[in-house]
């Protein structure tokens, strides 16, 4: 594979750049960044700071990755962005380095499946999004909020709490709206998967006990079931609190 810098991009010295990598026009790669093999970066995009790209990865126009985290605690200390293979980026993202000394902001590391975010979701600081969630556009989500796997939130949300894994909200306040059987349908979840994920959302989003009780009669009751204590771990660990 043979590396394409369009001669209107701008590489810093410093920057590491892989085998096979296509800039386009009107990129500026930073002095301090590293480019995996196979990566793509759109034209107009700026790649900077302390941020590693994965093999793979498509970043498209007018991308901003790895400008200064908007925290006011932020002092220029050294922070890092990274970027895991084969993830994509679409226009006019902006992903930040992390705030403190030495922490990085991880994207598409660690996930098996893929996350979608539409347009203009804004994530405050220690956000966390598990496998296959789709986070509809114009969503705001809260720092320290988890949004937990197979979940899916409607376009316009706001998120103040943790989102329980394989649910559906929206709203602003979120309403919760039942289990995400569609999705997990499609993704290959077993009828009696779905049947005992409807009972547990049952116990723990329309009985009227507290989140422990409600997690006590899960395992009671459904403790054979792995998406169940997926889903009852996710409760118990819980420090923003359930969206119910």
């Amino acid at each position: 594979m043979t590396t394409v810098i369009h001669p209107a991009a701008f590489v810093e010295d410093g920057a590491e750049i892989g085998i096979g990598v296509a800039i386009g026009p009107g990129a500026v790669i930073g002095p301090h960044t590293r480019i995996g093999d196979g990566t793509s970066i759109g034209s107009h995009a700026l790649i900077t700071g302390w941020t590693r790209i994965g093999r793979g990865c498509r970043i498209h126009h007018g991308a901003v990755l790895g400008s200064p985290p908007q925290d006011l605690k932020y002092s220029g200390e050294r922070s890092y962005l990274e970027v895991g293979e084969h993830t994509e980026v679409r226009e006019y993202v902006t992903a930040n380095l992390a705030t403190e000394p030495e922490a990085t902001t991880r994207i598409g590391i660690g996930l098996d499946y893929p996350v979608v975010l539409a347009n203009a979701v804004q994530m405050a600081g220690y956000v966390t999004i598990d496998d296959w969630a789709i986070v509809g556009g114009g969503t705001v989500i809260h720092q320290f909020v988890r949004v937990g796997r197979h979940s899916m939130i409607g376009g316009g949300s706001r998120i103040p709490q943790d989102i329980a894994p394989f649910v559906r909200a929206a709203g602003s306040p979120p309403r919760l709206a039942g289990i995400n059987t569609v999705g997990l349908e499609r993704r290959g979840f077993s009828p009696e998967a779905v049947a005992a994920l409807q009972r547990a959302y049952k116990i723990l989003f329309r009985g009227q006990l507290t989140v422990e009780q409600a997690v006590g009669e899960l395992r009671a009751s459904l403790g054979t079931v792995p998406e169940v204590e997926t889903l009852a771990r996710f409760a118990e660990t819980s420090a923003r609190g359930l969206t119910r």
